[in-house]
C-alpha cells in the first residue's frame, strides 16, 4: 500500500517538470542524460544518424529505472507517395510500448498512437499530420520487486504534444511484443517496423531515492 501512495504522488508531483521539455529545446533539465543530442549515437546500439536525426531500431546500451523521459519524433512520408502508417514505438525498458502510429484525425485507439499498446488508448488523440515534428514527455515509475516477487506495478504517465493523454496508469504486465517484466533494468528501444521514422533531442531524467524525494516536496 505504501508503494501504492508513493507512486501515486511521485507521478503527481513530476508533471510540473514537463514543462522543461520544449520541444526542440537542446538543454535538457539539470541531470539528464542525453541519448541523442544530432550526431552523437554511441549510448546505442545499431543507432543510425541521417542528417542530423536518430532512426529507428536501436536500443540504448544501459537500461534505467524510475525517469523523465523526452522523446521528439517525425513520421516521414513514404518514397512512393502511398499513405505512411508510421508504425514504430517507444519501448520503455523494452517492456512497455509507447505506441507511434500516424493516426492525425482519428479516434483513440489501443492501437493508435501515443496508446499504451493494445492496453489502454490515449485519453485524447493528440497527433501531428504526417511529416510534422511531435513529442513524447513521459513519466515512468518502474515495478516494485522484493527478490523475484513484483510487490507494486509500473506506472506511466504521458503528455503528447503538451496534452495530458495518459495519467499515472498501472501498467501490471508487459505489452505488445515486449519483453518479460524483470527487477532488472531495461533500457529504451525504438522499434523498426518497416516505416522510416526521425527521433530528435532524446534525454531522460533519472529519478533516485534523492530525486523522488526532492520532487515529492515540490509537489507537496
Amino acid at each position: 500500500m505504501k508503494t501504492m501512495v508513493l507512486a501515486v504522488l511521485l507521478t503527481t508531483a513530476l508533471f510540473p517538470l514537463l514543462a522543461l521539455a520544449e520541444p526542440g529545446s537542446d538543454k535538457p533539465p539539470e541531470g539528464a542524460v542525453v541519448l541523442f543530442d544530432g550526431s552523437d549515437t554511441s549510448k546505442w546500439l545499431d543507432g543510425k544518424a541521417e542528417d542530423g536525426f536518430l532512426r529507428e531500431g536501436t536500443t540504448t546500451r544501459d537500461g534505467f529505472g524510475d525517469c523523465l523521459l523526452h522523446v521528439e519524433f517525425n513520421i516521414q512520408p513514404r518514397d512512393d507517395g502511398r499513405r505512411a502508417n508510421g508504425n514504430s514505438g517507444v519501448y520503455i525498458q523494452r517492456r512497455y510500448e509507447i505506441q507511434i502510429l500516424n493516426s492525425y484525425g482519428q479516434e483513440p485507439q489501443k492501437g493508435g498512437c501515443g496508446a499504451i499498446y493494445q492496453f489502454k488508448a490515449p485519453d485524447v488523440n493528440a497527433c501531428q499530420p504526417l511529416g510534422e515534428w511531435q513529442t513524447f514527455d513521459i513519466v515512468f515509475c518502474q515495478p516494485r520487486w522484493n527478490g523475484d516477487q513484483k510487490t507494486a506495478d509500473a506506472r506511466i504517465s504521458v503528455v503528447h504534444n503538451g496534452k495530458k493523454i495518459h495519467d499515472n496508469v498501472e501498467v501490471p504486465r508487459k505489452t505488445g511484443h515486449g519483453q518479460e517484466e524483470g527487477p532488472e533494468p531495461g533500457p529504451l528501444h525504438f522499434q523498426n517496423h518497416g516505416n522510416k521514422i526521425h527521433f530528435r533531442n532524446v534525454w531522460l531524467l533519472p529519478l533516485g531515492p534523492e530525486e523522488i524525494e526532492k520532487h515529492l516536496k515540490k509537489g507537496a
